[in-house]
């Protein structure tokens, strides 16, 4: 790589963060500002060309495995129905519509390339949603669905993409050989990611290192969608596999490494998603160059009618998914008209859109129409749904202060478990050990520690050796005080497994247990 297009790139990702930093001072939705200013500063910069094979192979697999990371399996399950029904059922409804849109507003286009843009276009990015859903309080139902979506859409919309590709450039395909594609690249996908999540959870088991377990987990992402693409198996439902597995099973790891992962990923997350939304803007200037000779009017009437037809394909699919099924599963609960709307309306199309777009091959029919109808849509659901869907939330009346005050409920309900049973433990120490080793000023210490952090868990709902070779007092409260936390740790993640605590919320009491934990091993 040339000096100059390093430079250029560290400009871009300087500017990106800096945009990213005034949003957050600001309050404003990040993802929508980088690419406006994208959009912005496109024409005065030398255009840069979004490479697939950029977004695909290095900034796709760490955040999808971030967002598994931080996401909780047991949830996702609950809702594996009205996920399955986005993920997979929605984006092959989206990709029929749409194409046969395409087909009908240019004959001349081969039916399997006018699918392949609905293919593109038919998997929305959640990122722009769920930060203007947890900042303005969404419940954390439609939360869970739009996170799910986003992780698992993707691999369908490639899949459905790489067929309706192979049909137009000669080597297309029967609908029975499609499908079975489809079937390997997911089970393919799936059986990769538990075999990589198997042998990474074995192996941050038995490192104890925090620096090398973090080291380790970045590198696991990237390995696992190379080894799962390799193979033509979905490197997106791989990484998810193993992103939800080892986030599932984080609480084995030491709290020196849970609390650096945190930063670590936070880090990641913040860089890469800044730089990815304003690479979305800077391509205005590198689709418009394809357009020359159209006209203005026409090209503005497809983009109108391919944006109209997405957001209402949505929620033509969202409505009668979310409520038919009740009429023969009686024991499923009813969600209520207002969650169904703002998932209908949280349609915002991302990144794996325009790369996928990017990546038609040289001659396909109509590329550059193609190219520059999928920024479009990108753009248009990004701005139109991404700006209104603040006042959407707001003018539904859509709340999830019930949902706070059952979680600082059983937050504190799982302190007063965990905090008697790390008293518990403590006193099976005293038993077992001789009485001149215990110190009674660090016993009460422990105690003491305990008891306050139950209270204050309450309160939430208002608003080395010594002489003789015995333990110095500091070192007796370490070890004592770790046996506490070790048994403490224990029973909130049987709570989390019972279900009578949310992942979230097992994240933030066991970050206070992870932080203490760390002081002590200083």
């Amino acid at each position: 790589m040339e000096a100059s297009t390093g430079l250029y790139w560290l400009l871009v990702a300087g500017g990106a963060i800096a945009v990213a930093w005034v949003a957050r001072r600001r309050g404003w939705p990040a993802p929508l500002l980088l690419v406006l200013a994208g959009l912005v500063v496109s024409p005065l910069v030398p255009s840069i060309k979004l490479e697939p094979e950029l977004i695909l192979y290095v900034f796709l697999p760490p955040l999808l495995y971030s967002a598994a990371l931080e996401s909780s399996y047991l949830s996702l399950r609950e809702n594996k129905r009205a996920i399955g029904m986005l993920s997979i059922g929605l984006v092959l409804f989206t990709t029929l519509v749409v194409g046969g849109v395409v087909h009908l507003l240019l004959p001349d286009l081969p039916l399997a390339a006018a699918f392949a843009l609905g293919a593109i276009i038919a998997p929305p990015d959640a990122v722009a949603a769920v930060a203007v859903g947890r900042r303005l309080g969404l419940p954390r139902r439609p939360l869970t669905i739009l996170i799910g979506e986003s992780l698992f859409n993707d691999a369908t919309a490639l899949t459905v993409y790489r067929v309706a590709i192979g049909a137009v450039v000669g080597h297309g395909i029967s609908l029975i050989e499609g499908v079975g594609e489809f079937l390997y690249t997911a089970v393919g996908g799936v059986l990769i990611g538990l075999a990589v999540a198997l042998a990474s959870g074995w192996l941050l088991g038995r490192t104890r290192d925090a620096l090398v377990e973090n080291t380790v987990m970045l590198l696991i992402p990237f390995a696992t969608y190379l080894g799962a693409e390799s193979v033509h198996a979905s490197g997106v439902i791989a990484v998810v596999i193993v992103g939800l597995y080892l986030g599932y099973r984080m609480h084995r790891t030491g709290a020196g490494t849970r609390v650096l992962l945190s930063s670590v990923w936070k880090v990641v997350d913040f860089m890469l998603e800044s730089i990815v939304f304003a690479l979305i803007g800077l391509q205005l200037v590198p689709v418009l160059s394809g357009l020359a000779g159209r006209s203005p009017w026409e090209v503005a009437g497809y983009v109108l009618a391919i944006f109209a037809v997405t957001v209402l394909a949505r929620f033509v699919w969202v409505f009668p998914s979310a409520y038919l099924p009740l009429l023969w599963l009686k024991s499923a609960p009813r969600p209520p008209w207002q969650h169904v709307v703002i998932v209908g309306w949280a349609g915002m199309r991302g990144v794996v859109s325009l790369a996928a777009a990017f990546a038609i091959p040289e001659g396909f029919p109509e590329r550059d129409l193609l190219l520059f109808l999928t920024f479009s849509t990108v753009i248009l659901t990004l701005l139109v749904q991404g700006l209104t869907f603040p006042t959407l939330i707001r003018k539904l009346r859509v709340s999830s202060e019930r949902e706070e005050y059952e979680d600082n409920l059983s937050e504190a309900a799982a302190q007063q478990a965990a905090v008697e049973a790390g008293l518990a433990r403590l006193e099976e120490v005293l038993r077992e050990e001789p009485g001149d080793q215990i110190h009674g000023e660090v016993i009460d210490m422990l105690r003491q520690k305990s008891e306050r952090r139950a209270l204050t868990a309450w309160e939430r709902l208002g608003g080395g050796t010594g002489q003789g070779g015995a333990e110095t007092p500091s070192r007796l409260y370490r070890r004592l005080r770790r046996e506490m936390l070790a048994a403490e740790r224990e029973v909130l993640v049987r709570l989390r497994d019972e279900r009578r605590l949310d992942d979230e919320v097992l994240r933030r009491v066991t970050a206070e247990l992870d932080f203490e934990e760390a002081i002590l091993e200083r």
